[in-house]
């Protein structure tokens, strides 16, 4: 089973990807700000980070750069509702993997995460 951890918070986003995930066969972790999120990525291993970038404590560009530059590779993809050019641009350059903008498919969530 492969381990996600969500850091998101939006509680209807949490339960929308969360329950679609499970349902998939995946194993969810939340975690809805950064602080917990930094936690739980450095205490175990996922296979994926799904980040938010408007987090309410700190961005999800920051600690997509501070994960980085600890050496934690587990790919990440930016889930968020910035979605100009810029935006994906400044997310790719802080080290993620991929970016998808809200609103958005969970068949195309599903599609990327695999």
């Amino acid at each position: 089973m492969k381990k996600i951890l969500l850091i998101e918070d939006d509680p209807f986003v949490v339960d929308f990807i969360r329950k679609g995930l499970v349902e998939e066969g995946f194993e969810v972790s939340v975690a809805v700000n950064a602080a917990t999120g930094y936690e739980k990525a450095t205490a175990s291993n996922f296979d994926l980070i799904i980040l938010d970038i408007m987090l309410p404590d700190k961005s999800g560009l920051e600690l997509c750069s501070e994960l980085r530059g600890m050496g934690i590779t587990t790919p990440v993809l930016f889930l968020t509702a910035l979605g100009a050019a810029e935006n994906i641009a400044l997310g790719l350059n802080s080290g993620a993997d991929d970016y998808l903008v809200k609103p958005f498919k969970f068949i195309v969530l599903l599609a990327r995460i695999n």
